[in-house]
């Protein structure tokens, strides 16, 4: 009986999955193209007179989040990883393997995916779109250096919310910690890099 309910669990659970995958994509393709109205309006404040981006290379978001936090992320990673190569050799560790094998398998997917697609894109970088003028600045939108679709600094946050997919069954508490954690980790990188002109808004929410 115990079984059962856990599979009917898991079924409801991915209806849920697959519905609030299907919403995002039409909220995201209908209010959030890339280089759309809502992209433009928030990047404008990060840029100054002259096209610039004052905050490109600004310390904090360069070595800070750029770096710093992406190395401790992908520590934690790698922690997840030594954590299941243990449960191969401590029986006390055999019942976390699942868990810990599917956490780091997701992340690492997740992650290369991004990495995949944003290597093939022919999306600028907004730094590499901005033409300065006498009267202002010009955007043009058929510029293509830079493969900044999506948004692959934003990945490394994001990918934490694998976490959730992992123990929202077992435990749900840990889980809805990692869905929090992995959304403001994500959403926190993606806009640091909008601050610096390396991203939209929307490439950060579409990676997410």
């Amino acid at each position: 009986k115990m079984k059962y309910t856990t599979m009917q669990t898991r079924f409801d659970f991915l209806w849920v999955d697959y519905s609030l995958l299907i919403l995002s994509f039409l909220i995201l393709w209908n209010f959030f193209p890339v280089a759309g109205v809502i992209d433009l309006h928030l990047i404008y404040p990060f840029i100054d007179a002259n096209g610039k981006f004052p905050l490109r290379e600004y310390w904090s978001l360069v070595e800070l989040n750029h770096r710093y936090v992406k190395y401790l992320l992908i520590l934690i990673y790698l922690t997840i990883l030594v954590g299941w190569l243990v449960s191969f050799k401590r029986q006390n560790w055999y019942n976390r393997r699942w868990e810990l094998g599917y956490f780091f398998c997701m992340v690492v997917l997740s992650t290369t995916l991004i990495g995949i697609l944003k290597s093939q894109s022919a999306h600028a970088c907004p730094w590499n779109m901005i033409l300065p003028t006498s009267d202002g600045i010009l955007w043009d939108f058929s510029a293509t250096e830079g493969h900044c679709f999506p948004g692959g600094h934003a990945s490394t946050g994001f990918a934490l919310i694998a976490g959730y997919f992992v123990y929202r069954i077992s435990n749900p508490k840990q889980a809805y910690f990692f869905l929090i954690a992995g959304m403001i980790l994500g959403f926190t990188m993606g806009w640091a890099q909008m601050m610096r002109g390396a991203h939209f808004l929307s490439h950060n929410l579409w990676t997410g």
